[in-house]
C-alpha cells in the first residue's frame, strides 16, 4: 500500500490550504482516512476522520474551520483547512484504515507526512 500526502506548504495567519492524500495498492476497501498532526513539541493528535459512509470527526481546535472530504472512485481524501492560525503549524499525516485485498484483514497505514507552516 502506498499513501502520497500533499498540500503542504507555507500559508499566512487566515489563508487556506487544501492536503491530498491519495491511497493505492492491495486495496480491497478503505474504512477509514484520518488526518493527524505533530507539532514541534508536542504529540501527535487526531485532526479529523472520515469513514468509508462519510461520516466525519473533527478536533474541536479545526471544527469550523477545517473540512475532511473523500472520493471513494480515487481512494483520496481530502483536508480543507480555512482560517488557518499560527497554532495549526504541523507536519500533518493522513492514515488509512483498510481492507487488504489478499487477506482481507484489516490494517492501519500511515502516509509520509506534510509541512504546514502558518506565519506572516
Amino acid at each position: 500500500v502506498q499513501l502520497q500526502a500533499s498540500g503542504g506548504g507555507l500559508v499566512q495567519p487566515g489563508g487556506s490550504l487544501r492536503l491530498s492524500c491519495a491511497a493505492s495498492g492491495n486495496i480491497f476497501s478503505i474504512n477509514t482516512m484520518d488526518w493527524y498532526r505533530q507539532a514541534p513539541g508536542k504529540q501527535r493528535e487526531l485532526v479529523a476522520a472520515i469513514t468509508s459512509g462519510g461520516h466525519t470527526n473533527y478536533a474541536d481546535s479545526v471544527t469550523g474551520r477545517f473540512t475532511i472530504s473523500r472520493d471513494n472512485a480515487k481512494n483520496t481524501a481530502y483536508l480543507q483547512m480555512n482560517s488557518l492560525k499560527p497554532e495549526d503549524t504541523a507536519v500533518y499525516y493522513c492514515k488509512l484504515k483498510y481492507t487488504n485485498l489478499h487477506d482481507l484483514y484489516e490494517y492501519d497505514y500511515w502516509g509520509q507526512g506534510t509541512l504546514v507552516t502558518v506565519s506572516s
